[in-house]
């Protein structure tokens, strides 16, 4: 995978935006280029790498077609990622409408890696799966916040809900990957035949 670009400043991409609304073709360019990357990396995660491509085209198409009346209320990318996020939505309920029967799953591949010894980039590979595994909500809290870098204000708004809750889903989410990450190397205990007490 090539290294990411340096990012782009919020101030500058929203910029872009208002002036590709406006209608400057350069700006526009600038305005992809900046987006691009954030919006293919949190569509992967709520939609697959399958899917993640002509799901990112959705969310051009979808948001091209309302450019002109964005208004810079909120960063240009955060407005972006609230369109990728529809776009997903909408691809998750055609799905349930046709279910897929010949695919495996998402991260099959990654799930197998797990049975052999693995490299840093295994280890890679084997996070994605984990982070893929998550409660909708949490992963895509997570996504969010912790691979895209947006604050806690700017992932609450794309998730339409309160940064609290935004917060919570992140600490449930680091949670579940510590514990799934602690399972996935350490053996499980022999069973004793003792029945441990469960908490409630």
């Amino acid at each position: 995978m090539p290294d990411r670009p340096a990012r782009v400043s919020d101030d500058a991409v929203t910029a872009w935006a208002l002036a590709a609304g406006a209608g400057d073709s350069a700006a526009l360019t600038s305005f992809v280029r900046a987006t691009q990357v954030d919006v293919h990396r949190f569509l992967v995660h709520l939609a697959g790498r399958a899917d993640a491509e002509d799901l990112a085209q959705e969310t051009y198409l979808r948001a091209l077609r309302t450019l002109p009346s964005f208004e810079g209320r909120s960063s240009a990318r955060t407005w972006l990622l609230s369109v990728a996020r529809r776009v997903a939505v909408d691809a998750v309920r055609t799905a349930v409408r046709r279910p897929r029967t010949s695919d495996l799953g998402p991260g099959t591949d990654e799930v197998l890696d797990r049975l052999a010894p693995r490299t840093g980039a295994q280890e890679a590979v084997l996070l994605r799966a984990l982070i893929d595994d998550l409660d909708d909500d949490r992963r895509e809290a997570f996504v969010l916040t912790q691979l895209l870098d947006l604050g806690y204000a700017d992932a609450a708004e794309i998730c339409r809900c309160p940064v609290g809750t935004i917060r919570s889903r992140v600490a449930r989410a680091r949670e579940d990957l510590v514990r799934a990450l602690g399972a996935d190397r350490v053996p499980a205990p022999p069973a004793t035949g003792h029945v441990a007490r469960r908490r409630v």
